[in-house]
């Protein structure tokens, strides 16, 4: 019998910089539902990939001395990273500048082209080249004398461009979007669009002549395709078009584009119009999520508060920072990611609540039972309450998946993970392993244990995909190829099965001291601030900067590592016995997943001596070690070979 297809798609990611957070959150989303539906039976194609052209790209390339192809190869492959890091399925990853492609898009604009909807004239605007983006004098003027959308400079240009009788489709756009009210999400995000088109459509620039970096039009060879006749297309040469078409055929329209509320207007306007002239049908829904922004304020490169994606993955775990952005944040709205936030999360929901639970069933099995799994019934009402869970769980997780309301999924799966942590507390496994007379009860109370916790496990692996093949490991069991959500149902624990007791699989964070400290009020705050703004106006020279008189305040020392080893429960730390001149410190130092132990052993660094002591997992630590690292999950200690233990640095 024929699987139902599903068709999914990520934003083809424009690749002028590193991922941060927000990627990581659009695409953890997508993932989760692309793994959901192939654990319902569907025939997924889930497709992401790289928008590699244009003038962005080619300038920053050459500031690197190097081609475009160049460039944008080393980007994506630290997206596939990434994607690898996180556990991300896609099923194609779609490089605009693939041959592939390049032959989709020439097929599809030759074919608008020789039908009349596109033509050619001089083009005269003010132009954003980081958003790829023309603007009238008016719109710019009413920015205040900067691009709309990222309030950067534009600059005037003025060409040669084949424009796209976008304004033809106006009036059916309009009418589709309203006769369809699930295709774009939430309905704020629609509503936007409807006011968006009443005000009018303008015909849309889709060729550019002033650089070469792109696809060549193929009735013009002098000019390139610009942005979204090209960017757009992938979401077809991702499903085959031109290659494979049945199987193009067998996916479009796609059920689901998944995209940053900023471009939505592209995928429910643009692209929509493209279709009709195109003669393909529209996607199914596009839903426009919210930004991430960080400890409350928006990312911002000039703020120093971009989060690299890789670190936080580094130390707490893929699907503790997927677990995290999923939990945390209604799709569709604005969420907040912090380190303090993450690390709350972890201790309470994973630590507590499901490493606790899967840890506990699986200790008392081996203590009570030597490890052996027994299928046995009595006659219990709380047994038979908590055996009904599994189905009313498994229902209630696939009314929220359906809509998309992951945080609503797994709130449903957490409440049977806290009915599991109560069944313990109210059959008293420990009074029960005492009495020769409970012996079935008890084998009864630790079938139903195991069968749960079997049951989250399926029902988590679709968000927490690194996660459920640990926990069937410890129950003993093989995890399959594919997880199906059919499964999820009381009984189906194999009688007999022998459990292997492994470390618990959520190791408690121990919150450092900075962690735990209480946030200063907004009284004080708020004179910080006064007082920032009074030095600033009055010349003073202001936090962001220091004199030589501040830097003169560091006592930089030369000291050699003589021992080296690890913190315990603490994969990022290390204790360092390190000597200064005659004295020998202990120095806890976050810089584990970057050495080894032995490797550290006679290094000569450099230590700031008189950085007030701190206690860190109870160690106290006397001094910090200088290192320098690019962001990327690359650091290297300060070194300072052949200078004397103690010695000034300056």
């Amino acid at each position: 019998m024929t699987k139902p297809a599903f068709y999914i798609t990520t934003p083809i990611y424009y690749p002028s910089a590193d991922l941060h957070i927000g990627h990581a959150y659009c695409t953890t989303i997508a993932d989760t539902i692309a793994r959901y539906k192939r654990a319902n039976g569907f025939d997924v194609q889930f497709i992401t990939g790289s928008d590699e052209h244009g003038l962005k790209i080619q300038r920053k390339a050459e500031s690197f001395g190097v081609k475009p192809i160049e460039y944008t190869d080393k980007i994506v492959a630290d997206f596939k990273k990434l994607w690898e890091m996180l556990g991300v399925s896609y099923t194609s990853f779609v490089r605009t500048s693939s041959p592939e492609h390049e032959k989709t898009v020439q097929t599809l604009l030759q074919k608008v082209w020789e039908q009349g909807d596109i033509y050619k004239k001089d083009y005269e605007g003010l132009y954003c080249v980081p958003c790829e983006s023309f603007w009238t004098e008016h719109q710019v003027e009413e920015a205040g004398g900067v691009c709309p959308d990222c309030g950067r400079p534009v600059e005037k240009m003025k060409e040669s461009s084949y424009f796209f009788r976008m304004s033809k489709y106006a009036d059916r756009i309009l009418e589709y979007i309203e006769t369809h009210p699930d295709f774009i999400q939430p309905v704020s995000r629609r509503n936007e669009m409807i006011n968006f088109i009443k005000q009018g459509l303008e015909d849309l620039c889709i060729s550019r002549s002033s650089f070469d970096w792109g696809i060549q039009v193929p009735f013009d060879p002098k000019h390139v395709v610009y942005v979204w006749f090209d960017a757009l297309l992938a979401y077809f040469t991702g499903i085959g078009f031109g290659q494979d078409m049945d199987k193009f055929n067998r996916f479009w329209p796609a059920d689901l584009h998944l995209v940053g509320k900023e471009i939505v207007r592209f995928h429910t306007i643009i692209w929509p119009a493209m279709l009709m002239a195109m003669g393909f049908d529209l996607p199914k829904e596009v839903y426009g999520h919210g930004w991430l922004v960080v400890d409350g304020d928006k990312m911002s490169k000039s703020k120093g508060n971009v989060v690299d994606p890789v670190e936080p993955i580094k130390e707490f775990g893929a699907d503790a920072v997927r677990y995290f952005l999923l939990r945390e944040i209604n799709l569709g709205s604005d969420g907040n990611y912090s380190r303090k936030g993450l690390i709350k999360r972890f201790n309470s929901d994973l630590a507590n609540d499901l490493g606790n639970l899967q840890y506990r069933t699986v200790s008392m099995i081996d203590k009570y039972h030597g490890g052996i799994v027994h299928k046995t019934v009595v006659d219990n009402e709380t047994d038979e309450k908590f055996r009904s869970l599994a189905a009313e769980t498994l229902k209630n997780y696939r009314a929220a998946m359906d809509k998309y309301a992951l945080n609503d999924g797994i709130k449903a799966i957490w409440a049977y993970v806290g009915a599991a942590n109560k069944y313990i507390d109210e059959t008293t496994p420990w009074i029960l392993a005492k009495d020769p007379a409970q012996a079935k009860r008890l084998e009864a109370v630790m079938y139903n244990l195991a069968d749960a916790v079997r049951n989250i496990a399926i029902l988590i692996s679709s968000m927490m995909p690194f996660t459920a093949p640990k926990i069937f490991a410890q129950l003993g069991l093989e995890t399959p190829e594919q997880f199906d959500l059919d499964d999820v149902a009381w009984g189906n624990f194999p009688d007999g099965t022998k459990v292997a007791k492994g470390q618990p699989i959520f190791p408690r964070i121990e919150e450092e001291e900075e962690d735990k400290a209480p946030e200063p009020k907004k009284e004080a705050q708020s004179a910080k601030k006064e007082k920032k703004a009074d030095k600033k106006a009055a010349g003073v020279v202001t936090p962001d900067q220091c004199t030589i008189e501040d830097f003169g305040k560091l006592d930089l020392r030369v000291g050699t590592i003589q021992k080296a080893e690890k913190m315990p429960n603490a994969d990022k730390l290390l204790k360092l016995a390190v000597q200064v001149g005659d004295e020998v410190r202990t120095i806890v130092s976050g810089i584990a997943p970057y050495y080894k132990e032995e490797e550290l052993t006679g290094k000569n660094v450099i230590v700031i001596a008189n950085l007030k002591p701190a206690k860190l997992r109870g160690v106290e630590s006397r001094g910090m070690l200088l290192a320098a690292s690019d962001g990327k999950g690359n650091l290297k200690l300060a070194e300072v070979p052949g200078i004397a233990s103690g010695s000034k640095v300056k």
